[in-house]
């Protein structure tokens, strides 16, 4: 049987303004690492992935610094949204003729190998695309400056990456949406709106997205006492 071929996509070409600081969000560092440096080294963690492709801003000047295997990694400028980005790394990988291909953001240094895993053997066994997800716990709000009603949560999941999918049905899937002016928040949003059905695979809520000030003290205390930080 021909071996299922999987790549991994970061689009790292944000700024991060939420984050005040100087400098993008995924270049801020923790342990001596970048936030970066710590996810690319997760998902390079997962055998069952063969590539990785990053999509930078055309003005980056800090991922030439980190130093990556180049038969493993390769990059593509971005573009303004995320969706760009991605579909300028699907755009690069057509040629690779990748079976599956997993979107990460690249400000999720915390993800586990065993959630990543766990999603690949789902969405392969079921032959269908899904993403990492988390049930809401919090009572949920809908409102501006006050309360206009509280939502049910029992069927609300917060969506997580990575996020898989077939290549040609996400590259399909992005750009009709960009041809009709949909608003994609997310590969599975341009999945949804093309009419594709998307899994919900529990994963960890600690998978959270570096955004604010806060989410980096937070990720900090995680990765300096986590099991498996990897050894400097």
């Amino acid at each position: 049987m021909k071996p299922i071929k999987i790549a991994a996509i970061v689009p790292a070409a944000g700024i991060g303004s939420r984050m005040q600081s100087a400098i993008p969000k995924q270049y801020l560092t923790i342990n001596h690492k970048t936030i970066l440096e710590h996810t690319l080294t997760r998902l390079a963690s997962v055998k069952g992935i063969d590539h990785i492709c990053v999509a930078i801003s055309p003005d980056d000047i800090w991922f030439s610094n980190i130093q990556l295997e180049p038969t493993r990694f390769s990059q593509v400028l971005g573009g303004k949204e995320r969706a760009d980005s991605v579909f300028n790394a699907l755009t690069y990988l057509k040629e690779q003729a990748f079976d599956w291909v997993l979107v990460h953001d690249a400000a999720r240094p915390l993800v586990q190998v065993d959630d990543i895993e766990h999603l690949i053997t789902q969405c392969i066994s079921h032959n269908q695309g899904g993403i990492l997800a988390s049930k809401v716990k919090d009572t949920i709000k809908r409102g501006d400056t006050s309360i206009k009603e509280t939502v049910p949560r029992d069927d609300l999941w917060q969506a997580l990456t990575p996020q898989m999918f077939k290549p040609d049905e996400l590259y399909q899937a992005l750009l009709l949406g960009a041809k009709q002016g949909a608003v994609i928040t997310d590969e599975a949003s341009a999945m949804e709106f093309s009419g594709h059905a998307v899994m919900l695979v529990a994963g960890r809520s600690d998978n959270i997205k570096i955004t604010t000030p806060e989410d980096l003290t937070l990720a900090e205390f995680y990765l300096t006492n986590s099991k498996d930080l990897e050894k400097k």
